[in-house]
């Protein structure tokens, strides 16, 4: 017998009563509504610091490019969640001062953004707190579902284009 908490089907979770019509798209239905829990759960954390978790992600993002920062389309292409509307999000983080635009390059057109020393600063309050929250989040797997779990997720993405 297992010591880990029994789990709920995706069915019984959105209290569907027919069945699904396969087991794909019992298999998606999880995956995204997975996600949304996940999702919820971070955003909860980077709520009461006055941003979105897609603009944590931007933030995130610009701190791994380094000081010499990433044009708008690169940060696009770097979202975990593509529907995002990247230059919506960088006039808000601008107004926080959290990210700087700089259209000073010879093509006028291509805007390079920046992390600013503030939101280097808040990144690194959320660092400790999201990483506690990676931590719980996948304490059900143990190392070896973990590999394997990264695994499917990525042959699925992959399946995908």
């Amino acid at each position: 017998m297992s010591d880990r908490p029994s789990s709920r089907s995706v069915l019984q979770e959105i209290q569907q009563t027919r069945p699904f019509r396969s087991r794909a798209q019992e298999a998606t239905i999880a995956l995204m509504r997975t996600a949304s829990v996940i999702s919820r759960r971070y955003a909860r954390l980077v709520e009461p610091h006055g941003i979105s978790l897609a603009q944590y992600n931007v933030l995130r993002i610009l701190r791994g490019a380094g000081p010499d920062g990433l044009p708008t389309l690169a940060i696009r292409d770097r979202m975990i969640d593509e529907g995002s509307t990247v230059t919506r999000l960088l006039d808000k983080l601008e107004q926080a001062a959290l990210v700087s635009r700089d259209r000073s390059r010879p093509d006028r057109r291509q805007v390079l953004c920046r992390i600013t020393p503030a939101g280097e600063q808040l990144l690194a309050q959320l660092d400790p707190v999201m990483d506690s929250a990676d931590v719980t989040s996948m304490a059900v797997l143990d190392d070896e579902q973990l590999a394997r779990f990264i695994d499917l997720l990525a042959t699925v993405r992959t399946g995908q284009d």
